[in-house]
């Protein structure tokens, strides 16, 4: 009996083993760290994200992790992600709002089908200026559509800037809307596609990696995306002509599962905010700068740059002007709002 007896604490206690063992490894990761943070142990917070470890976004989200693991004193240990290694662009946001994931960066094209809100960013020529921008995300445009990423469960932390979207094509120099007629570009979603239709355009739905070979094939013509990404893909080997519209910009935003976010305490929220900011505050300049010597680079690799003089914007406005009454038109009362934001951002 006694025999009996120790054999079954044995394997009571290897069945309590067992079980921690699959909480801290299996997909009830989350209730394990809630149960240390509990115990009294750090706020463990996983960040994913898919750019490569060399890009300056991610060298943001490190510092911003790096800083808040310091200033938190241990109490906050952010474990960050990077290159795809958790979750790619197309899977991070279920696991975000599911509470798989803590934390993650990506792009706001990836949520417009969770929270169709975001989809003005990419409007035509509603903002006119890299400070409008910021004016825009810090103020009643970022609040708006803080708002509706919250109804989806998810706490957006910080609006990341990634730049200025232009047009590239391997054809003819685009100074004005009716050069574009009869050429066919890639654009990265669905509003990127009716701009391109709104110039005279044909527009084509690919992935990014599928683009340079597209290009040099003579598939499409050119595509529409910002200087960086154009440089990074050296797709001043196969595209001659850039033009600088500036006509849509490009949000990433690091989003926070909200129950990951209501773990941390008042003080720990603050720590995490202002070390956030900072980082937005970084990258907002450095995106600025990175956008301005891309275009340099793509000149100086051979390609020709015409940039749209600010007379002729109304042009432009006019052409693409479809587009943003068609959002209008899908988003109701809410779409008007948003534009209305950032109109009224233009102008300090």
């Amino acid at each position: 009996m006694r025999i009996w007896g120790r054999n079954r604490i044995i394997c009571l206690v290897m069945a309590v083993v067992m079980s921690s063992l699959l909480l801290s490894g299996c997909g009830l990761g989350k209730m394990a760290r809630e149960h240390q943070a509990a115990q009294g142990g750090p706020v463990e917070l996983k960040l994913a994200y898919h750019l490569p470890q060399d890009h300056y976004l991610s060298q943001g989200m490190e510092r911003f992790a790096e800083r808040v693991n310091e200033r938190s004193n241990g109490s906050i240990k952010i474990t960050t992600y990077p290159a795809g290694q958790l979750y790619t662009d197309k899977s991070m946001n279920d696991a975000i709002m599911s509470g798989g994931l803590d934390m993650g960066l990506n792009s706001t094209a990836m949520w417009t089908t969770v929270v169709p809100a975001l989809n003005v960013l990419d409007v035509p020529f509603l903002l006119n200026s890299y400070e409008a921008v910021g004016r825009a995300m810090d103020g009643s445009l970022g609040r708006t559509l803080t708002s509706e990423m919250e109804r989806k469960g998810v706490h957006p932390l910080i609006w990341v800037d990634y730049g200025y979207v232009q047009f590239c094509n391997n054809q003819r120099p685009l100074k004005e809307p009716e050069d574009f007629k009869g050429l066919q570009l890639r654009g990265y979603g669905q509003i990127p596609a009716e701009t391109i239709k709104a110039l005279g355009a044909s527009p084509v739905t690919m992935s990014s990696s599928e683009v340079y070979m597209a290009m040099q094939r003579g598939t499409i013509d050119g595509q529409t995306s910002g200087t960086t990404a154009m440089y990074q893909r050296k797709i001043y080997e196969v595209a001659k002509y850039l033009t600088m519209t500036n006509h849509a910009y490009c949000e990433f935003v690091l989003a926070v599962n909200s129950g990951s976010w209501d773990r941390l305490t008042d003080e720990q929220k603050q720590i995490v905010e202002e070390c956030a900011n900072e980082t937005r505050d970084e990258l907002r300049e450095e995106t600025k700068q990175q956008d301005r010597e891309c275009m340099e680079k793509l000149r100086d690799a051979g390609m020709e740059v015409y940039e749209i003089p600010p007379e002729d914007l109304p042009k432009w406005q006019e052409a693409t002007m479809p587009v943003r009454e068609n959002f209008i038109r899908k988003m109701g009362d809410l779409g008007r709002q948003l534009v209305d934001q950032c109109l009224a951002a233009n102008n300090p």
